[in-house]
């Protein structure tokens, strides 16, 4: 199939343009010009270097800045209780709506590590908040990586130094390079439309379901942001938080939103809707080991909260992502994983007339699936990736 679906609406709206914009799931602004990604949003600039946290050569930090002092900002955080150090830190001393520059690391996810961990954080804030110029609560970090390693506190701090030194406004590339971990290929873009520039950078393959937000996840743009808080976790409900690679939540997930409002233009209408709906898509189709990633849309059940159960027992049943997998139309395992939601309930019996999995033994990379309860006028979808060998080699082999 050809056509793309709008924003989790079902229907169907002209192809997307080539480019970043790749599934028929996303439908950016029309007008829309599409940037070299290693651009980023004017009056942000950003570096990435290797430091020797995953290995020879790899860059593995990252510093980026928003060069102007007046920057309205929003920031999502984990919801998980086992939350990493930068998580915390972030929580108890950033200044959310102002924060003018992110440090991060992809090679240790700085979680589980204790009292020492909390204090790694701090000296990796106040290395990048020394080097930049800019006021401790306006830096926020991330890390991410093994869970439960020490730190190389000064190898990191190093890192962040030499980053922050070699800060470019084409630096979006080396950015997004810098927060990679078993990512196939960096996740970012740079567009235009409407006189507004927004740039964007994401990382994430393995531990992704989130309860919030993201894994990690960095987004800029000159535009005017009268609310950003609610502007980000409006356009996150319709994209990352509609994700699942295996059911997972990060330790260390991250969401950050800057704007300068230099452009003297509102965000216009869908721009961060659609670029994180394409970046949760990547994430989703870069799954550890993933090949395809399908939509499940649950219909006809008594609440959105009760499709919404629905459609995460599908789209994180193993049987459900082995078939998407072997393109086996395997409409029974739906319907299982359907009703295993819904145990103890009584649910009408779910066949072909109510279960859609045609798609699934197609060859399209990004097949669509339905399910209709019956119940009522509840609805919910969900993107998930497939689970192949190479997931379980990939997670196996992990630390070892």
């Amino acid at each position: 199939m050809s056509a793309t679906s709008a924003p989790g609406d079902g229907g169907t709206a002209e192809a997307a343009p080539a480019g970043f914009f790749r599934s028929r799931w996303v439908s950016p602004p029309p007008d829309l010009e599409q940037l070299d990604p290693s651009v980023l949003a004017p009056g942000f600039r950003a570096a990435g270097v290797a430091c020797g946290l995953k290995g020879a050569g790899e860059t593995d930090v990252g510093v980026l800045l928003c060069s102007t002092e007046r920057v309205d900002s929003a920031l999502a955080l984990t919801a998980n209780a086992s939350a990493a150090a930068p998580v915390r830190l972030c929580r108890d001393e950033c200044d959310a709506a102002a924060i003018r520059a992110i440090a991060v690391n992809s090679g240790n996810a700085n979680a589980s590590t204790g009292d020492q961990g909390y204090r790694d954080a701090v000296q990796m804030r106040d290395a990048a908040a020394d080097a930049l110029g800019v006021a401790r609560r306006a830096v926020a970090i991330a890390e991410t990586g093994t869970i439960g390693v020490p730190l190389k506190a000064d190898a990191l701090v190093g890192g962040v130094r030499d980053a922050a030194a070699a800060l470019s406004d084409h630096g979006g590339v080396d950015f997004a390079r810098s927060i990679m971990t078993t990512d196939r290929e960096p996740k970012q873009c740079a567009v235009r439309v409407c006189g507004v520039t927004l740039s964007a950078q994401a990382k994430g393959a393995g531990m992704i379901e989130p309860g919030f937000a993201t894994m990690l996840c960095f987004v800029q743009t000159d535009a005017v942001v009268q609310e950003p808080d609610a502007a980000l976790r409006s356009a996150l409900a319709g994209s990352m938080e509609r994700i699942t690679v295996d059911g997972q939540m990060s330790t260390n997930d991250t969401v950050l939103l800057q704007a300068t409002g230099a452009a003297d233009r509102p965000l216009p209408e869908g721009l961060l809707d659609a670029v994180l709906l394409q970046l949760a898509l990547e994430i989703a189709a870069d799954g550890e080991g993933a090949t395809r990633v399908a939509r499940i849309q649950v219909r006809e059940a008594r609440d959105d909260a009760e499709a919404e159960r629905v459609a995460r027992a599908i789209g994180n049943s193993p049987l459900v992502k082995t078939a998407l997998f072997g393109r086996d139309p395997n409409w029974g395992r739906i319907a299982q994983a359907a009703g295993q939601a819904l145990a103890g309930e009584e649910l009408e019996e779910l066949g072909p007339d109510r279960i859609d999995a045609t798609e699934l033994g197609a060859e399209t990379a990004e097949p669509e699936l339905s399910v209709a309860l019956g119940r009522g006028q509840g609805a919910a979808h969900l993107y998930f990736s497939d689970l192949t060998y190479d997931y379980v080699r990939i997670n196996a082999e992990y630390t070892t």
